[in-house]
């Protein structure tokens, strides 16, 4: 009961947050693409809850991922109000909020993955366990590079702010590298608290 509970509390504030971002965007077809992948997600774990539930533990970090696509979206992540005060006190040549979506796009999956081995057993040998789930985040971050690509080269300007280099060249690698880092830091700092969470079900 209290699990439930605690879920439909993560579910209210989803869509709170939710709607809050569609309130008068910077530009409505970048906060849809900003946040149709919260939006897929959220399907994929309604569809799937009866099969596999996940602890509240990941469902909170999945929340925050979700807060963070729509505050981007809301503002285009150039734009982002308290990072464009960050740039401008400390001098930096960019709006750095970009960098806080990409090290949760390394991490929260590196969450979610990490409890699907676990739970499902799906990797037999332990020694390869935490190689495989940063692999699947870089995995994932490099296919998230391809699709902000494919989005620019086929709307021109309209997905510039979707893009979100700033004139950074190496905007798409150091995406990378920050998921990589996402997951990295899950792993080596959260770990444990994952696993008081799952042993509560298995109990």
């Amino acid at each position: 009961m209290y699990k439930n509970n605690i879920l439909k509390i993560y579910i209210v504030l989803f869509f709170i947050g939710l709607l809050l971002s569609a309130i008068q965007p910077k530009e409505y077809f970048t906060w849809f693409l900003e946040v149709i992948p919260a939006i897929v997600g959220f399907v994929i774990l309604v569809l799937t809850h009866k099969k596999f539930s996940f602890t509240n533990f990941t469902y909170f970090f999945i929340l925050i991922h979700c807060i963070v696509l729509f505050i981007g979206g809301h503002y285009t992540y150039a734009e982002v109000p308290l990072f464009e005060w960050i740039k401008e006190t400390f001098e930096q040549s960019r709006n750095n909020y970009d960098k806080i979506g990409h090290f949760a796009q390394g991490f929260v999956p590196a969450m979610i993955i990490r409890e699907l081995f676990i739970r499902k057993k799906v990797v037999a040998n332990a020694s390869y366990f935490n190689f495989i789930i940063v692999s699947i985040c870089l995995a994932i971050s490099a296919a998230y590079e391809w699709i902000e690509w494919w989005v620019s080269i086929s709307t021109g300007e309209g997905g510039d702010a979707f893009l979100g280099t700033q004139g950074y060249i190496w905007d798409t690698q150091s995406d990378m590298l920050l998921a990589t880092i996402g997951a990295v830091c899950m792993i080596l700092f959260f770990s444990k608290s994952q696993d008081v969470s799952i042993s509560k079900i298995n109990s």
